[in-house]
């Protein structure tokens, strides 16, 4: 199940209710410490040395814990009680160049401006350039709010304990926490609350999607019908194609232009390739729909545009709306038996909402919420750093997948492509919530499978992995 994102309050109060249960914090403190040494094991190589910060909290004995448990690394701790003299020791342990740092110098409890002292141990660390592991959370970050008490460590990873902390995924936070990892399994009953926000674990996807029947073919696999691509923005149609397959519907047709479609096409062999015309009736077969990569040439039929709008209001398959062509949507609603999808990067938001893109990102919540409103309660995929998947109400699921380098253009079409490729499967469309997370977890996996392979990936080498992570 996926983990909720909870307040330091809350944390307490699920702490709380472990102890009752007779586990103990020292008990706690051991798994956690194991969980911290296998990662900075795997951040390392054997033989280097990683520099433990060790705090007067829990997060120092954390730390400590794991300088215990760790195994074919030199263990160095480093006891920062009193910031004014201990700054030199600081210095000198960084000047050996360690290979990692772990920092566990404050946690959640730290509710007061640090002082100048701190604030140049925090400049020490980050001005070292060395990479640092989070215990919890970066030193001097505000675990609710995601503000700083006037420095905060900059980590390239945060191994939060338990479940992340709603000031983790504040954007003032996200130059500070690197990526975020979630230590759910260290003695902890299991979480006994339920919040508005929920983090996507890898586990939440054991046995999904479900086995194919043996006896299916592509009928039983859906038919997912792409109108894409425009001159100048053939790629797109391609690549949505291509995600579309990796989903492994069973047809995948792409209706484009007619100037665009032998660049489509020629790129292209197992995707049917038509050219789309106002008067087209779309294929019997149709599972799911998808309208917008590449449709970016200056001028568009206007009749496409009341096409689009035709479909989101009467069409009966699962309709995602990408890209361009969220321009052409009105508000209303649709049939509450239908499945719609809307796919807005932070931009495409703020001109959907008559916004900025600025105050999308100072409350990327609210935006789903009003999206979702607007457009009469559909699915929105809220995308760019931990992407939101949500409707006006419910959960909203928080993807912990991916990195800096899905930054290239084609990867939202490929993402797209994809939905629509899963969504055309019946037994998926069964299941949208599910199947949009697991779509958007699936994206990112990929790109983090990639990145930690080589640097220089494109968006061609995403769209032959996405689909393959487990």
């Amino acid at each position: 199940m996926p983990v909720p994102v909870i307040t330091t309050a809350q944390m307490r109060e699920w702490e709380a209710a472990t102890w009752a249960t007779g586990q103990t914090e020292d008990e706690v403190i051991r798994h956690v410490g194991k969980r911290l040494a296998r990662r900075a094991r795997k951040l390392t190589r054997a033989g280097g040395t990683i520099l433990f910060l060790v705090g007067k909290g829990h997060n120092g004995d954390d730390a400590r814990a794991a300088a215990k448990a760790l195994d074919g690394r030199e263990a160095k701790i480093l006891e920062i009680f009193l910031p004014e003299s201990d700054l030199l020791q600081l210095e000198m342990a960084l000047a050996k160049k360690p290979a990692l740092i772990v920092d566990g110098l404050f946690g959640v409890g730290l509710n007061r401006p640090l002082s100048d002292a701190w604030q140049k141990i925090i400049a020490a660390v980050n001005g070292s350039q060395i990479p640092v592991l989070a215990v919890d959370l970066p030193s001097g970050l505000n675990a609710d709010t995601g503000e700083n008490f006037g420095a905060v460590i900059e980590a390239a990873l945060t191994l939060t304990v338990g479940a992340p902390k709603i000031g983790l995924l504040a954007p003032a936070a996200w130059p500070f926490t690197g990526r975020i990892e979630v230590a759910d399994d260290v003695g902890l009953i299991p979480c006994p609350l339920q919040t508005e926000l929920n983090w996507t674990l890898p586990e939440d996807f054991q046995n999904f999607p479900p086995a194919r029947p043996m006896a299916g073919h592509k009928g039983t696999f859906g038919h997912a019908v792409i109108v894409a691509g425009s001159l100048g923005f053939h790629g797109a149609a391609a690549l949505a194609a291509r995600g579309a397959q990796r989903a492994q519907a069973g047809l995948v047709t792409v209706l484009t232009q007619a100037d665009a479609i032998l660049p489509v096409a020629s790129q292209l062999a197992a995707a049917m390739v038509n050219f789309w015309r106002p008067d087209m009736v779309l294929p019997t077969s149709i599972s799911a729909l998808l309208v917008g990569p590449g449709l970016a040439a200056p001028e568009q039929p206007d009749e496409l545009r009341r096409t689009v709008r035709h479909w989101w209001r009467s069409d009966a398959c699962p309709l995602v709306v990408d890209a361009s062509a969220l321009a052409f949507l009105e508000a209303g609603g649709f049939n509450k038996k239908f499945i719609r999808v809307i796919t807005p990067h932070p931009g495409e938001a703020a001109t959907l909402l008559n916004s900025s893109a600025q105050k999308i990102q100072a409350d990327r919540v609210k935006a789903v919420r009003d999206l979702s409103k607007k457009f009469g309660n559909c699915w929105v995929v809220l995308k760019g750093h931990q992407t939101l998947i949500g409707q006006a109400d419910g959960e909203i699921f928080v993807n912990s997948s991916g990195n800096p380098h899905l930054a290239q253009g084609g990867s939202g079409d490929l993402l797209a492509g994809f939905i629509a490729g899963l969504l055309a499967q019946p037994a998926l469309a069964a299941e949208v919530g599910k199947t949009l997370h697991y779509a958007v977890w699936q994206h990112g996996a990929a790109a983090d499978k990639l990145q930690s392979a080589r640097t220089n990936w494109i968006v061609e080498d995403l769209a032959a992995e996405i689909g393959n992570a487990r």
